[in-house]
């Protein structure tokens, strides 16, 4: 359960980093900038694990910043995605 909890509020800091990164306006709310963050946050630590980055002593910044990346590449897919006119 803890770890659920900590990766949501890890989730929550990995999507507002994203946003605050990315340029230009993101129409997106609060709850979906956390849901990109978690899954920018999984994939961090898919990747960091591919890496062999994901064991580090102190903070994981490398993860951190994988995360983050992650997170910028799905909140312009979802901008891009979610802005489109229905027909």
């Amino acid at each position: 359960m803890g770890e659920v909890i900590g990766l949501i509020v890890f989730g929550a800091i990995v999507g507002v980093l994203a946003r605050l990164f990315k340029p230009g306006e993101q129409k997106i709310g609060v709850l979906w900038t956390i849901l990109v963050g978690i899954a920018g946050a999984l994939i961090g630590y898919l990747v960091a694990g591919w890496l062999g980055v994901d064991n580090t002593s102190g903070i994981d910044w490398i993860r951190l910043a994988i995360s983050v990346v992650a997170a910028i590449v799905l909140l312009g897919v979802f901008v891009s995605v979610a802005g489109r006119k229905k027909s």
